[in-house]
């Protein structure tokens, strides 16, 4: 296996999913169509997915699907678009449109696999549809909660306070000392297009700084094609202002609903965006979980993808719980 994942792989369906509120999502299925179902949940929120998660499973033994979520990848309305409303894209909205596609693709349980945002909607959807989960395999844990997102977009000023000085001025004077995510989602709405590629850039420069401790880490984001940076950033703005539509705290509290399923939680020890508290606080509160902590990885990397690749191997002939 090349870079420890599976060979390049396309897929053998796919298609357009009507899940109401003028959302129409894209999915697609990969691997065997008789081998155990697997869920791919992509991070962002706002980024969709992407080829590479395909080859984090063995394609013989696995039925891989992955879903672009709500206004992201190549679902519609794209966040991308001059104006959009994204009322209507919440958790909640999120974990709905799993069970739809779930049960579209006659699938009685399947493994989910989340990184990053991906593994706080993992949690909350198998939080909520326990019976429905055979596995989990996250990497890069998150929860979702208010004191992970004022971390990332006020606490890291301690840690990169020239670039956190940079991305703070970029909202209006009268906003710095609030809710920056909330005042970049304004500006990311503004009618002039101009001042929406400006947040857009500025939100996006700041994300690949507070990722970059890892010693295998290149710019992604700040060098992404403009509409994607819009994209992304109207997206995962909209989650953080709202606290990512979970009660605070709410993901850590039901952890006890995921007793029963086996779950390997993958974590760098560099990942300054998401410090390790999280994954360990997760992992003493659900029975059945084992942590991996990669000692040289940070948000992603090397070490992490081969961790999960390990993971998915080790599910791969499990057979899913009656």
């Amino acid at each position: 296996m090349d870079d420890h994942r599976y060979p390049p792989i396309e897929p053998y369906e796919f298609g357009m999913l009507d899940v109401g509120d003028r959302h129409s999502l894209y999915w697609e299925v990969c691997g065997n169509p008789d081998g155990k179902p697997a869920l791919v949940l992509h991070g962002g929120p706002g980024s969709g997915c992407s080829e590479g998660m395909r080859r984090l499973f063995d394609p013989a033994r696995y039925r891989i699907v992955l879903l672009d979520q709500r206004n992201a990848g190549r679902s519609t309305p794209s966040a991308a678009e001059p104006v959009v409303d994204l009322s209507t894209n919440t958790t909640a909205h999120l974990i709905d449109d799993i069970e739809r596609l779930r049960t579209h693709l006659g699938v009685e349980r399947w493994l989910v696999w989340g990184g990053s945002w991906g593994v706080t909607l993992a949690l909350a959807y198998a939080q909520a549809h326990p019976r429905r989960v055979s596995e989990l395999v996250l990497a890069a844990v998150t929860s979702g909660d208010r004191r992970e997102t004022d971390w990332i977009t006020r606490d890291m000023g301690r840690v990169f306070p020239r670039e956190w000085e940079r991305f703070r001025g970029g909202v209006p004077a009268d906003e710095r000392d609030g809710d920056l995510s909330a005042a970049y989602s304004r500006l990311l709405h503004d009618p002039d297009p101009a001042v929406r590629a400006q947040a857009a850039q500025d939100w996006c420069d700041w994300e690949d700084t507070h990722v970059s401790l890892a010693p295998d880490a290149e710019p992604y984001l700040s060098v992404a094609d403009p509409a994607f940076q819009l994209a992304f950033a109207r997206v995962v703005t909209h989650y953080w202002s709202n606290g990512c539509f979970l009660a605070d705290g709410q993901l850590l509290r039901d952890a006890g609903a995921l007793a029963g399923i086996p779950g390997v939680l993958v974590h760098g020890r560099y990942d300054v965006s998401g410090p390790l508290d999280t994954a360990w606080a997760l992992h003493k509160a659900w029975p059945g979980s084992d942590l991996v902590v990669i000692g040289d990885a940070g948000h992603g990397g090397t070490g992490m993808t081969q961790a999960v690749v390990a993971a998915t191997d080790r599910f791969a002939d499990e057979v899913s719980r009656a």
